[in-house]
C-alpha cells in the first residue's frame, strides 16, 4: 500500500516508517524537519502540498502522526497549533475522501483528557480513564486543537463511511518531563508504565495493527498504553499510598527500586485503560511494568528509551509551522 506518513521525522515517526517498509508498504514521509525517513518537507496545513503529494505519489492511505504537542505551546502561538492540528487534519481527510480511501489513521493523545482538575489532582481517589470518560475539558491549546481533529475525524466517516481509527496515546516522548524533576526521569519513566505510559515500540505497532484493522472497525478511538495491572477498585488506596498497591501487585517492587535508588510513587492521581484497544484491535503492548522490573532484577538495561537532549522536529521546523498555512 502506497501510505502518507505525517510527522515522520518525530519520535514516533522514525520508528513507524522502518516497521510499515518492513511489511511491504510504500511509504512518504511528511514532515516539517527532513530526516531519514522523510520524503516531502513541509506543513500538514499546507493543502496544496497535501494535494500534490496525493496526486504525484498515488497514496492509497494516511497515517496521521505529525501534530504540534504540549512542548511547543512554549514556542508557538494557539494560531499554529490550529493551523496544524485542525485545519491540517482537514486538509488530509478531505485528500483522502476525494481519493476514495478506505482508511485514515490519526495518532492522538490522552493529554486531552486532562482537565486543569485531574491535573492538579483535586480527587480524593485516583481518576479512572477509559474512552467513556467524560466531560471532556482540555486544559490547554494543544489537547483542545486534538480533541477537535477527533472531532473532524468522526464527522468525516459519518458523513463518508471513511474507516477512521484514533488512537489515544499516553507518553512515550524519550525527553524529560518538562514540568517535573522528581523523581529523575529515567526513574519517573519506570513508574508511568504503571499507569500512563508506552514504548515508542509499541505505539509504532498499535499503529500498524490500527492501519489493518479501520475497514472493520468503521470507526474506532483507543486509548493505547501499557496495560494498567490496578483495577478501578484500587483508586482510593492508590491516591492515598500508590507505593503500598504496587507493592500488593508486585512484592519485588520495594527492593528492586531501592537497589537502583529509585522511588516509588507516594500517591498516583489517575490510571489509563486499554483493555478497549486489546478487545477491539487484539493488540496488548508488550512492554508494561513488570517488563521494568525483570530488567531491574538481571541488570539488562531498561526496555524503554530515554534521551534528555532530543530535539523536536517542531523546533528544527519553525519557520514552516508559523508560515505554512
Amino acid at each position: 500500500m502506497r501510505l502518507l506518513l505525517t510527522g515522520s521525522t518525530g519520535w514516533l515517526g522514525r520508528h513507524l516508517a522502518p516497521r510499515l517498509a518492513a511489511l511491504g508498504h510504500e511509504v512518504t514521509g511528511l514532515d516539517v524537519a527532513p530526516g531519514p525517513h522523510t520524503q516531502v518537507t513541509g506543513s500538514v496545513a499546507d493543502r496544496a502540498l497535501i494535494d500534490q503529494i496525493f496526486s504525484n505519489r498515488g497514496i492509497e492511505a494516511v497515517i496521521h502522526a505529525g501534530a504540534l504537542h504540549k512542548p511547543d505551546i512554549a514556542r508557538f502561538p494557539a494560531r499554529a497549533f490550529i493551523d496544524t492540528n485542525v485545519t491540517g487534519t482537514l486538509n488530509l481527510l478531505e485528500a483522502a475522501v476525494a481519493a476514495g480511501h478506505d482508511r485514515f489513521v490519526m495518532t492522538s493523545t490522552t493529554s486531552l483528557m486532562i482537565s486543569q482538575a485531574v491535573r492538579d489532582e483535586v480527587s480524593e481517589e485516583a481518576v479512572w480513564m477509559d474512552e467513556t470518560y467524560a466531560p471532556l475539558a482540555p486544559r490547554n491549546i494543544y489537547g483542545v486543537t486534538k480533541l477537535a481533529a477527533e472531532s473532524l475525524c468522526r464527522q468525516v466517516h459519518g458523513e463518508t463511511g471513511l474507516g477512521v481509527v484514533i488512537l489515544r496515546t499516553s507518553r512515550f516522548f524519550p525527553e524529560d518531563d518538562d514540568t517535573h524533576s522528581d523523581p529523575p526521569p529515567e526513574n519517573l519513566k519506570a513508574i508511568e508504565f504503571l499507569h500512563r505510559r508506552l514504548t515508542v515500540e509499541d505505539a509504532a505497532e498499535a499503529h500498524v495493527v490500527a492501519l489493518e484493522k479501520a475497514v472493520e472497525i468503521g470507526f474506532g478511538l483507543y486509548i493505547a498504553s501499557a496495560p494498567t495491572p490496578f483495577t478501578r477498585e484500587d483508586c482510593a488506596a492508590l491516591k492515598a499510598d500508590a507505593a503500598g498497591v504496587v507493592a500488593r501487585y508486585f512484592p519485588e517492587a520495594p527492593d528492586l527500586f531501592a537497589r537502583k535508588g529509585w522511588k516509588l510513587p507516594a500517591s498516583i492521581g489517575r490510571v489509563y485503560d486499554a483493555a478497549r484497544m486489546e478487545r477491539d484491535l487484539g493488540f496488548r503492548c508488550r512492554t508494561d511494568f513488570a517488563a521494568i522490573l525483570n530488567a531491574l532484577k538481571s541488570g539488562d538495561p531498561m526496555p524503554f528509551a530515554h534521551d534528555g537532549g532530543f530535539v523536536s522536529p517542531s523546533t528544527l521546523g519553525a519557520s514552516l509551522i508559523t508560515g505554512g498555512a
